[in-house]
């Protein structure tokens, strides 16, 4: 007789304990997968000794295969950690790569000797048909699973997209999978016992530099009304939460669809922060922001990007300046703090752009002065990991980094992890930067968050906040933004709150 299809899926660590959120894409996954066999999750963000936790789990239990999430960035040097030391105990498990890298990256990600499978875009169904397939139960033959990337006789194959879908589980996230999922809750802005829920999933926009856009080609789908009232109900009244961070892609999408999640939103009054769109915030109607403000909501990261028309359109963003500066006025009328974020230093006409953005957000800053500003640089998608329908549609422009040669990007894992490429995966950083204007936006990004500190910051005391800002007013209002040394030295004692480094 043979057992149902068990799987280990790993969260590898990312963050640091107290900023630990629900490993939401594993739980969707864990719920798809004990449909047909079972599932256990480990979390790397809460389990600082994850690595040796899983192989002390596989020792004790039997697996058919093994699941990773990776994300890209600073998730993929742990991610080869315990995929190698898998590898090294237990040579024979499956070893199964799923989430944003291997979908950007699926030819570089089945490069490595310790990756098997690699799970492009959405994964309940790709991964349940393959540990099915695995481990004898029936599965599709391997060249049959949509959306699954895999290897033969050395050959990478690629079997064709699956379409996107919403993937509802029946019943709540087996949320207990977690351990006590209370320790997730954690005291932010918002709240003292916030914590971290998705209800939307995709985006019907393109942006060029966007990892959701290359993962759902333009799909969007929105909850049932009943299944966001189920999970707010158990996270509010079971687990105690008293606010919610929403990590929907693009929270608001059609008004008359949105209508019916702001209802139910209105009646538990949990504080809430989410993504936004310049253009569909000021598409609401009265009606609609009323529910808005009735539901609590407290701040909205909209996607600014840049003040250039052509920049704009350059990125597919499909939004205009002016609809930022509207919507600034928009929530500053309806009590919602705008975190805007912007993406500085482009390949073309980089200094001129980034002076330019200065500037439109001291604009911004005038109108609303509760704004927060989040400030990346703009480091667009490889061509290879644009979605297949963007690529053919509008070819990206070459990338040339400061010798005008081509830049050439990773193509291992580990290369991956190699600092300049993290901080490109962040938007940190661009081979097209020089230092003098890297030096420029880090000196004008402390100069801003000195004379603002963010409202998020609940850590540093309000009279350093008020200090800082007090130093920082002079070289605001001239713009001396160059070399603001006695402002780094007060923040080493002060350490103001980044939220582009750590989020809500």
């Amino acid at each position: 007789m043979t057992h149902p299809p068990r799987t280990l899926l790993i969260n590898p660590t990312i963050t640091s304990r107290t900023s630990a959120r629900f490993p939401l894409a594993l739980l969707h996954l864990a719920a798809a997968l004990d449909r047909s066999g079972s599932s256990r999750i480990i979390d790397g963000n809460v389990d600082r000794d994850f690595v040796n936790d899983t192989l002390r789990a596989m020792e004790e239990d039997r697996f058919d295969a093994v699941g990773i999430g990776v994300m890209g960035g600073p998730q993929v040097a742990p991610a080869i950690a315990v995929s190698q030391a898998i590898r090294a105990r237990f040579p024979a498990l499956p070893i199964i790569w799923g989430g944003y890298f291997p979908t950007l990256h699926t030819e570089a990600t089945l490069a490595a000797p310790y990756v098997d499978y690699a799970i492009r875009a959405q994964g309940e169904d790709t991964l349940s048909e393959l540990v099915a397939t695995l481990s004898g139960h029936a599965g599709p033959a391997l060249d049959r699973i949509a959306g699954l990337s895999w290897k033969n006789a050395g050959a990478v194959v690629h079997n064709p997209a699956r379409r996107i879908m919403r993937n509802d589980p029946a019943g709540l996230l087996p949320y207990d999978k977690l351990g006590d999922p209370r320790r997730y809750l954690a005291r932010t802005y918002l709240g003292q016992r916030t914590v971290a829920h998705q209800a939307a999933i995709g985006c019907r926009y393109h942006c060029t530099f966007c990892g959701v856009a290359a993962m759902f080609g333009g799909a969007t789908f929105l909850p049932a009304a009943a299944r966001l009232e189920r999970e707010l109900g158990y996270l509010k009244h079971e687990l105690g939460a008293d606010s919610v961070q929403y990590f929907d892609h693009n929270f608001f999408d059609r008004e008359a669809d949105m209508v019916p999640l702001l209802e139910v939103m209105a009646r538990f009054e949990l504080p809430w922060w989410c993504f936004a769109r310049a253009d569909a915030l000021l598409k609401l109607s009265e009606r609609s922001w009323e529910l808005v403000r009735k539901s609590r909501l407290r701040m909205a990261y909209i996607g600014a990007e840049s003040p250039s028309d052509q920049m704009l359109h350059d990125i597919r963003k499909g939004t205009r300046p002016d609809q930022t500066l509207a919507v600034v006025e928009q929530c500053r009328r309806y009590g919602v703090i705008p975190e805007l974020s912007f993406m500085v230093a482009p390949p073309e006409n980089t200094e001129e752009e980034t002076e330019r953005t200065f500037e439109f957000i001291r604009e911004l800053k005038r109108i609303n002065p509760q704004t927060e500003i989040v400030i990346y640089v703009y480091t667009p998608l490889p061509e290879h990991s644009r979605h297949e329908k963007d690529r053919s549609r509008r070819p990206g422009a070459p990338l040339l980094d400061l010798d005008g040669e081509p830049v050439v990007f990773p193509t291992t894992p580990d290369e991956w992890t190699q600092p300049r490429w993290v901080n490109y995966a962040c938007h940190v950083d661009a081979p097209w930067l020089t230092d003098k204007l890297r030096h420029r936006i880090n000196d004008f990004v402390t100069v801003l968050r000195c004379r603002y500190p963010t409202v998020q910051d609940l850590r540093a005391p309000p009279w350093a906040k008020r200090n800082l800002s007090a130093m920082a007013g002079w070289r605001y209002r001239f713009r001396k933004y160059d070399r603001p040394w006695e402002l780094n030295l007060a923040n080493r004692l002060v350490r103001l709150r980044m939220p582009q480094v750590s989020g809500l």
